[in-house]
């Protein structure tokens, strides 16, 4: 059930339009969903910095990644360069307009078993809030139970972690995609608690990795090499496509080893919701869109997308808007921009230093974003306000409205 003071979505619509989705639904003229998708783009594309919520400030340095559980949607974990785990839960419970999301608990730097140094990527199991996981550059990959805070396992690596993920769609394997400084991707079993496999073609370090939301075998990583490559984790030879920035009409003769994505260090992976197209970021200051069944670059401008991050960038889209967004952290700013089209549609200021990490909440069109300010800002659509009632009561009565009867003694 919806709280009160997250609305039902449905009421933010003007009267009138409101009435035509709902009589064209009625009628079977229009799908269901497309008054959900109209209101979820227009609470997007009315995103601004919330000054009644605030998120408790524990990080001592810079937040480098954000993480909302899919199952409610109500728990957030963040991950800091101080090496510091927060977990905070993101319900008004006091119903006051003006609150804060309060941190539940933190594996802090007196922890026995907090990471040694910065925290680059948390993520929640995706079937449960009952585990999660986070990788640092300390060279270990940590899988929590989140009611002792204690790791129930740890995978060690040679060499710095950069990204991990999980897929969210896979029911056949508990395989964890991990990208570290070296340039072999390694898969983490859950089940057997060991490295299980080992994906070669990078030729530098392996800076993003995210799991295909379509497919749950279909794997994409990123490196400091220039390019990006697409995985099915089932075959022998693992590669599928390496993706080729000019659709193979710079190098017809030679080999897929020399197509690139971004003339720089990718850095950024992320994909669409339906899995169909794939988002990349590079340090030549581009974004680029791909079709992830052929890798073809679709050829959308996004214009200059600044990045300056020699690590990896923790970008985001939206789900269920027409059309989607992309999420970008753009210095201290977040630039949204339509995803299909390239259109920068805003840009959102609040933090004081660089922002390093945004993520999507798409059961009330929210954005969360962590800075190195040591700050994280919650960004929530723009309510409409009610008519003024001072307008209504300078209109006139129309006659039929008037109350006739009067208790007074003076009339007959």
């Amino acid at each position: 059930l919806f709280t009160t003071w997250r609305r039902s979505w449905i009421w933010y619509l003007p009267g009138p339009a409101m009435l035509a989705f709902i009589s064209a639904r009625q009628a079977g003229l229009d799908h269901p969903l497309r008054l959900r998708r109209a209101e979820s783009t227009r609470r997007v594309l009315s995103l601004e910095l919330n000054k009644d919520r605030d998120v408790e400030r524990i990080h001592g340095s810079g937040v480098n990644t954000l993480d909302i559980e899919p199952v409610e949607g109500r728990y957030m974990l963040s991950g800091g360069s101080d090496g510091v785990i927060v977990l905070y839960d993101l319900e008004n419970f006091s119903r006051k307009p003006c609150y804060t999301c309060k941190a539940i608990c933190s594996v802090g730097r007196s922890h026995p078993d907090v990471h040694k140094f910065s925290v680059e990527t948390v993520q929640w199991y995706p079937r449960d809030t009952g585990m999660f996981t986070s990788s640092s550059f300390d060279k270990t990959l940590k899988i929590w139970d989140t009611n002792t805070l204690q790791p129930a396992d740890v995978f060690n690596f040679e060499g710095t972690v950069y990204s991990h993920h999980m897929s969210p769609v896979a029911t056949k394997h508990c395989l964890i995609a991990v990208g570290t400084k070296s340039p072999k991707v390694q898969l983490c079993d859950l089940k057997s608690g060991s490295c299980s496999q080992i994906l070669q073609g990078h030729r530098q370090e392996v800076l993003a990795v995210v799991w295909s939301p379509r497919y749950e075998y279909v794997l994409a990583t990123a490196s400091a090499d220039s390019r990006v490559k697409l995985w099915d984790v089932r075959r022998a030879s693992g590669c599928l496509i390496t993706l080729d920035q000019y659709n193979g009409e710079k190098s017809k003769a030679s080999s897929e080893a020399a197509n690139t994505a971004h003339n720089g260090r990718v850095n950024g992976l992320c994909f669409t919701s339906d899995g169909l197209h794939l988002l990349t970021i590079g340090t030549d200051d581009r974004m680029r869109l791909w079709n992830s069944s052929s890798g073809e670059n679709t050829l959308v401008n996004y214009g200059k997308v600044c990045n300056e991050s020699r690590k990896g960038l923790k970008f985001t889209i939206s789900t269920g808007c027409d059309p989607e967004f992309a999420f970008v952290p753009y210095g201290s700013t977040i630039a949204v921009y339509t995803i299909y089209s390239g259109e920068l549609i805003t840009m959102l200021r609040g933090h004081y230093n660089t922002v390093d990490c945004c993520v999507f909440q798409p059961n009330f069109q929210e954005l969360y974003s962590g800075s190195k300010d040591c700050n994280i800002l919650a960004w929530v659509p723009a309510l409409r306000e009610p008519m003024p009632d001072e307008d209504a009561e300078k209109q006139p009565l129309n006659p039929a409205f008037e109350d006739g009867w009067s208790s007074s003694d003076d009339d007959g």
